[in-house]
């Protein structure tokens, strides 16, 4: 991945997995832009120093949009409303997901960039008929964030197809690590649960527990992100980003106790109404083939690390447990 020197955007880049795809970026010795709204990203996330220029704003103004891709070799579009917001607020989910996707293609169709990723979800898929889940497995979105991500995906095949635009879609599945607030109520159940782990407080499961998610750590999905950036294999091609592992949110939650040299029993609650699939784990064949990726963190491994994160930043916060 030979990013030094060239000019990278990445929509969404203060967020949770945004920020981590700009700090290797950086690492890469690449010049970013990051173009965000701080609906749920934060300026603490983002490194400080390096070759990076913050620009304030919204995926869902085009002319801003324009002028931001008009800069750059290369595009990242992370930026997105996530499944909650959806949720409560459909019409919002769409102008961003949907029309901030269209305005990023639009401008790389103007102004012709070297290669545009975008990051797409496994919550396409819906329930699923067969396990582990290929990219050729049929779509059925049960929420309007699912519909509005697979509706990304067509417009970027759309304008693959017709205008040739270089764009590939990676879809992430249930990522979590270090810098995923536990404080920000979008968050996922990875850092809600070592919230409460680490305060002693029983970890709430929502439904029985059985219902299963493939757990990627944040470092394999950046990688596998920038490695479909890089990789003209990755034009017009839809790659899962998982591990291939299925774990079930009981089995998550008895793991970060474990984690944490914690006792505490969980306590079950009401499902949500975003709690319906069932089973997910994904197939990372093409991802191997194509882009030479793999995950390499355990999902034992990424607890670990994650853990350590939170305790380094309980020290500076003062609040050590």
């Amino acid at each position: 991945m030979d990013f030094a020197g060239k000019r990278v955007l990445v929509t969404g880049g203060a967020g949770f997995v945004g920020s981590g795809i700009v700090k290797r970026l950086l690492q890469l010795e690449a010049e970013v832009t990051i173009l965000d709204d701080f609906f749920t990203g934060q300026e603490r996330n983002l490194p400080a120093g390096g070759a990076c220029r913050l620009v304030k704003g919204t995926v869902c103004d085009p002319a801003l949009v324009e002028q931001c891709v008009a800069g750059a070799d290369y595009v990242v579009h992370a930026a997105a409303r996530n499944i909650i917001i959806s949720m409560k607020n459909p019409r919002e989910d769409f102008e961003t997901n949907v029309g901030g996707t269209l305005n990023v293609l639009m401008a790389a169709r103007k102004t012709p960039v070297m290669r545009v990723v975008y990051t797409s979800s496994a919550s396409v898929y819906g329930n699923p008929l067969h396990l582990p889940i290929n990219e050729d497995e049929g779509v059925s979105p049960l929420t309007p964030y699912a519909v509005s991500k697979l509706s990304g995906e067509h417009y970027c095949t759309a304008f693959y197809e017709s205008y040739g635009v270089p764009v590939g879609v990676v879809r992430y599945s249930n990522v979590y690590g270090p810098n995923q607030d536990p404080a920000n109520p979008y968050c996922g159940v990875v850092a809600k649960f070592f919230e409460a782990a680490m305060a002693d407080r029983p970890l709430q499961i929502h439904g029985d527990g059985e219902q299963t998610r493939d757990f990627t750590y944040v470092d394999d999905t950046v990688e596998g992100t920038l490695m479909a950036l890089a990789s003209p294999r990755s034009e017009g091609q839809v790659f899962n980003l998982g591990t291939g592992t299925e774990t079930s949110v009981n089995q998550l939650a008895t793991v970060i106790t474990e984690t944490c040299g914690r006792a505490i029993e969980p306590v079950h609650v009401d499902r949500r109404d975003i709690d319906n699939i069932r089973r997910r784990v994904l197939n990372m064949e093409r991802a191997r083939r194509l882009l030479r990726w793999l995950p390499a963190v355990t999902l034992r491994e990424g607890l670990r690390r994650t853990l350590q994160w939170y305790k380094g930043r309980s020290r500076t916060s003062g609040d050590v447990r």
